[in-house]
């Protein structure tokens, strides 16, 4: 009983602490409609929410209580989306999970108890919201609200969220690792962007603060879910032994890097500049995700699947172009701030030529740029 209460305490405390940490830094996409902007430029996200669905469909079935108090008390089924963005994908999604929902109650003989949906969805202070809520289905079998935040705090009342869902958007750090900026510190990241660096201590920068997001992400969301409630998330990550300079996303970080020091080296940008600016993304192994999720208190993991989408095998080829515009529509805004408007069409275009460039991506990278772990947790009683 005093182990009980010690550990409960110790909760709180790990919670209140949660709640006095600083603001976490802004990443967000491309907003509007134009030809940069993450609504014309996520093909390749849509591709995991179209073959994530059957995943969420079974999920959903199997593993969502409706007959617990934590469901038949609440007047509204309440469902979040974080990292949401701008659409289409997160209307996709939600309607999935409705109508996922919905056919589960019709299998348990509860038609005629089907709730009300409320749908959160979740995003930066800073995401274009007007954007999205201008392109929101007339039809939809929702009502809809916007929540401005970082996911990686708390967003929601206590007990107030039946289902999570976060697609591609936990590999986004709260921030850059402040030791890859330092000059003194053995992670100095100098020349580099991103964790494609050799240097051990670069990636171990990453992974810490990774890990460190992630449990606040988890504690966060223990307060804000009902018991019994589920998350359903879909996080970008590698599978097991495979080195970080193999992976397709990490190649195109460091092809983005290597085109900033090219410009340097032509005294467009400065090199300082270059050495200040660090990408916050982060892949883990499908080991270290596992032992991140299954250390904390509050969730059980029901499921944790390694799923990788080879875009060769897809209907539309991708093409260097495109994928330098996905890359253009979610680092633009970080980058523009750090180095100003002036030099991203020149920076995008080398983008786009390097990756052209190269036969190893251009052969290989794109059967693992979309390596991703479909994980179900379930709030624990």
């Amino acid at each position: 009983m005093l182990l009980s209460l010690e550990r409960e305490r110790e909760r709180e405390r790990d919670m209140e602490d949660e709640r006095n940490k600083p603001m976490p830094e802004e990443f967000p996409m491309n907003g509007g409609d134009g030809p940069y902007s993450y609504a014309k430029n996520s093909t390749y996200q849509r591709r995991i929410t179209n073959i994530s669905k059957a995943r969420i469909d079974d999920a959903i079935a199997k593993k969502l209580d409706i007959k617990s108090p934590s469901f038949t008390k609440s007047t509204a089924l309440c469902i979040a989306d974080l990292g949401c963005s701008v659409g289409p994908n997160t209307f996709i999604a939600m309607q999935n999970i409705v109508e996922a929902i919905k056919l589960k109650y019709g299998s348990e003989g509860l038609s005629s108890q089907i709730p009300d949906f409320q749908v959160f969805f979740q995003d930066h202070v800073s995401n274009d919201f007007n954007t999205l809520f201008a392109s929101l289905p007339p039809d939809r079998p929702y009502f809809a609200t916007g929540v401005p935040g970082s996911f990686h705090g708390r967003l929601f009342p206590k007990a107030s969220l039946h289902l999570v869902h976060s697609s591609i958007a936990l590999h986004w750090l709260s921030m850059v690792p402040k030791e890859v900026l330092d000059k003194d510190s053995p992670a100095w990241n100098k020349g580099k962007i991103h964790y494609g660096s050799p240097k051990k201590e670069v990636v171990q920068a990453y992974s810490v603060q990774f890990a460190k997001d992630i449990d606040s992400f988890l504690l966060a969301r223990a307060e804000e879910i009902v018991p019994g409630g589920l998350m359903v998330l879909k996080i970008q990550g590698l599978p097991n032994g495979i080195p970080y300079s193999q992976t397709g996303s990490v190649v195109l970080m460091d092809l983005l890097g290597s085109s900033l020091m090219d410009m340097a080296k032509m005294g467009l940008v400065s090199e300082a500049k270059v050495d200040s600016f660090n990408i916050p993304l982060y892949n883990p192994h499908f080991l270290e995700m596992e032992g991140l999720l299954t250390r904390n208190d509050y969730f059980s993991l029901e499921g944790m699947e390694l799923v990788t989408l080879d875009l060769l095998t897809e209907d539309v080829e991708p093409s260097a172009e495109m994928t330098a515009m996905h890359v253009r529509a979610g680092a633009e805004g970080m980058i523009k701030e750090h180095f100003g408007i002036d030099i991203i069409d020149e920076l995008f275009d080398r983008l786009t030529k390097k990756i052209a460039e190269d036969i190893l991506f251009m052969n290989e990278g794109y059967k693992n740029l979309l390596t991703q772990f479909f994980v179900i947790l379930k709030r624990k009683e």
